[in-house]
Order: structure tokens, then C-alpha cells, then sequence
């Protein structure tokens, strides 16, 4: 994953609701989420929703397939984990972290 590439994932999480948008699809794993299920859970209106979708799924985070009249949306693991590891890629000056609390003992 490039700096480009990290800099849009980032921008679109830093919004409270694709925030929460985000984090509800990876809880629900490769099954995914529809509009509907989403907006229920989550409270919001569905063009508010299908506006933060639509962001989420350009930054390459979410993807979307249609299922019968269906749209499933689900977190892209590959892209999030992308992620993960360049903020993580050079974690401690490379030396071996110690971990406890989600924090780095050693940094």
C-alpha cells in the first residue's frame, strides 16, 4: 500500500459515522451488511448512509455486491490489513515490541 493509497483509507474513517459504518462490517465478517440492516443498527437515514457507503467503498475499505434485489456491503480485510501494517510497518525502530494495553512497551 502506497501513501496515496493510506492517505484516502485514513480520510475515510475519519468520520464519526463511516467510522461506526466501517466497524460494523468487520464485525459482521464475509457475510456483510445490507443498507437496510445498517441503517437500522446504526441509526441513520438511508442517503445519509448510501453517502458515507459510497465514500467508504471508493477508498477501496467496503466492498459491495448485488445479492437477488440486494446490495451486501463488507469490509475489504485485505485493504484494512494494508492499512494496519503500514502504520505498524516500522513500529518500535524495528525492534521486537512488547505489547500490553494496545500499546507499545518498548517505544
Amino acid at each position: 500500500m502506497d501513501e496515496s493509497e493510506v492517505v484516502e483509507s485514513l480520510a475515510a474513517l475519519a468520520h464519526p459515522l463511516r467510522l461506526r459504518i466501517f466497524r460494523a462490517l468487520v464485525v459482521a465478517g464475509p457475510e456483510g451488511l445490507t443498507p437496510g440492516v445498517m441503517a437500522e443498527s446504526l441509526g441513520a437515514a438511508n442517503t445519509t448512509l448510501s453517502f458515507h457507503l459510497k465514500e467508504l467503498t471508493r477508498s477501496g475499505l467496503v466492498t459491495q455486491e448485488r445479492a437477488s434485489r440486494n446490495l451486501v456491503y463488507r469490509a475489504a480485510y485485505e485493504r484494512m490489513n494494508g492499512l494496519l501494517g503500514f502504520l505498524t510497518q516500522n513500529c518500535c525502530a524495528g525492534a521486537a515490541c512488547e505489547v500490553a494495553d494496545m500499546s507499545c512497551k518498548s517505544c
